[in-house]
């Protein structure tokens, strides 16, 4: 829902917008029967959740196509554990992954369904501190939950010795619990600001005016944060798991180990202390700048629906 303002909700925005010059496109939290009225496709996002919709859909329609996105929950934890996301994929017809390393974690008879879909961001250019500014921001923007692992941001802002740095957390706290840590963290120390949760627009404005992006999560699927970052020219430090790897290569220099606030307090400091390294986490997030450009996207999605619609059985509706 629109209100969740989270990386699925941008997903299912985007990809309306590319489909709507061409097909109808209607988004909706649930879906129901409508007499008389026969739809010819359905995409559905995140496994677990969709699971009774594209059950109930692939019953009433057998004939149009489903296409199911998987998150990181779903890679990284409920298709290997939960019965619910274990039947979605088998009611989809294709599998849609947003970075390449999640192939690995289907399982083997539904890896012939996967197709890898590069999210995008339209390019937002770097807002430069001013001259002679001392200040460097580091922002952390996501929802407080615990698959995000605010904590460790958290912990890390308070370790990081230089008084120069300052902190920006954004997004509301989906967990009560680490909504307080925030306030917490935010009250020892005034380097660190959490936001709560802003208007899309106005977390990429701020991730923009930021000198690098953070991502400390446990899992994902193929954040969409960083594609923001990457295009906005802000280097990322990210928590060295499959999703992240899977965005940005495993050569990429920024990474830290999970949970590791330490690690990530002395990866800060390098990237304010160390300009070549600093341009090197550049240079690296810019190579990757080209796969999450908005046409390139909008065309994937255009050639899967496309060509799942042309390839329905003669006679479907």
């Amino acid at each position: 829902m629109a209100e969740a303002n989270n990386g699925n909700w941008q997903t299912a925005m985007r990809w309306a917008r590319f489909l709507t010059p061409r097909y109808d496109v209607n988004i909706a939290a649930s879906w129901t029967p409508v007499t008389g009225a026969t739809p010819d496709l359905m995409i559905a996002l995140h496994a677990r959740r969709s699971a009774a919709v594209l059950a109930a859909f692939a019953e009433d329609h057998p004939d149009s196509p489903r296409v199911l996105v998987l998150t990181g929950t779903d890679l990284y934890r409920d298709i290997h554990d939960d019965p619910a996301a274990q039947a979605s994929l088998a009611h989809a017809d294709i599998l849609v992954l947003l970075q390449e390393a999640g192939v690995a974690m289907l399982p083997p008879e539904h890896r012939s369904k996967a197709r890898v879909i590069w999210q995008s961001a339209p390019s937002l250019p770097h807002v430069a501190p001013p001259p002679g500014a001392r200040e460097f921001t580091f922002s952390m923007i996501g929802h407080l939950r615990p698959e995000k692992d605010p904590l460790t941001f958290m912990r890390a802002a308070q370790l990081a010795a230089n008084p120069d740095a300052r902190f920006i957390h954004i997004g509301g706290a989906l967990d009560p619990q680490l909504g307080t840590a925030a306030e917490a963290t935010a009250a020892a120390d005034p380097r660190y600001q959490w936001m709560g949760n802003l208007a899309h627009d106005a977390a990429r404005m701020a991730l923009s005016c930021s000198d690098a992006m953070v991502i400390a999560s446990l899992m994902e699927g193929g954040a969409n944060v960083i594609i923001e970052a990457v295009t906005s020219g802000v280097p990322v430090l990210a928590s060295d798991i499959d999703g992240n790897r899977g965005m940005l290569g495993s050569g990429y220099e920024g990474y830290f180990p999970v949970g590791d606030a330490p690690a990530l307090a002395a990866l800060m400091e390098r990237c304010m202390l160390d300009p070549p390294f600093r341009e090197r986490l550049h240079a690296q997030c810019a190579a990757r700048a080209a796969l999450f450009a908005p046409e390139a996207e909008q065309a994937a999605v255009l050639d899967l629906v496309d060509n799942l619609l042309i390839a329905r059985p003669a006679g479907a509706n």
